[in-house]
């Protein structure tokens, strides 16, 4: 039987386009899509735990360790808390030496670090348990490396609050991270002077520590890695922290954390 000319070349095209068809199906198959999974960046998970009890107040848990700042506010403020390995006073005045509240605490294994002046007017009960410190020394307690800080007023108006050398604001070393705690004090040169601070608890009330403009200025120039305004209620009601907050966003590096420091307060 002769094939066709036409019948043959019919039959020679069909062939390549089905070969064809088969290299692009195989090249095809062999190609290995690859997809990159997006990493979400994780912020880093803190051992400390931070809990805001009332204007100065505050409880900081570190591993087995419990820290009371300033412990005011009645047993009831301490109700369900864990109670304190040390215990921290910046100032003689009552919402940061409160006698009746310390009273009211079992502070039987609890070691308290205060200046001078708190020292002298703490009841004779707490001395065994008392570690003086004062502005400028750094003394380790139950393996807590603590410093003293000065805080003090700079308005003239102001002066009779808190004297230069009566009262301390403490940095805290819990691990790798420092935290400084202002007590009362104004934005004074030793506070911007401070470095390599990761949480700064800054004060701001008037008329007995700073207006917020100058707390910001301050944590501006001493730069910390976060930065908690606290003890901000004066006789005029709370301080303007979302105005802080602004001030202080200047920077996009410090980061801002309001904590609820007067949960009963409606202004």
């Amino acid at each position: 039987m002769k094939l066709s000319p036409v019948f043959i070349t019919l039959v020679c095209l069909i062939f390549l386009n089905c070969k064809s068809q088969k290299n692009e199906d195989t090249e095809e198959s062999n190609e290995t899509i690859t997809e990159t999974p997006q990493e979400i960046p994780k912020k880093p998970v803190s051992d400390i735990t931070i809990d805001p009890i009332i204007h100065a107040t505050t409880i900081l848990e570190w591993k087995e360790k419990t820290i009371y700042i300033d412990p005011a506010g009645g047993a009831k403020a301490f109700k369900d808390k864990k109670l304190a390995d040390l215990v921290l006073i910046t100032d003689i005045h009552g919402d940061h030496m409160d006698i009746e509240t310390l009273d009211s605490l079992d502070l039987s294994n609890a070691e308290i670090i205060a200046p001078q002046a708190v020292a002298e007017k703490l009841p004779a009960q707490y001395t065994d348990h008392l570690i003086i410190l004062n502005n400028g020394e750094t003394k380790e307690v139950q393996g807590i490396s603590i410093e003293a800080v000065p805080m003090y007023n700079l308005r003239e108006e102001a002066l009779k609050f808190h004297d230069k050398g009566r009262g301390n604001g403490y940095i805290i070393t819990l691990g790798k991270k420092r935290l400084y705690f202002s007590g009362d004090t104004e934005d004074i040169p030793e506070m911007r002077a401070l470095q390599y601070i990761d949480m700064a608890f800054v004060c701001m009330n008037l008329p007995y520590t700073m207006t917020v403009e100058s707390a910001a200025s301050a944590v501006l120039e001493f730069k910390p890695k976060q930065v908690y305004p606290y003890h901000y209620r004066g006789t005029e009601g709370l301080s303007d922290v979302v105005k802080f907050k602004e001030l202080v966003s200047k920077n996009p590096d410090i980061e801002v954390i309001q904590l609820d420091w007067y949960p009963n307060n409606t202004k």
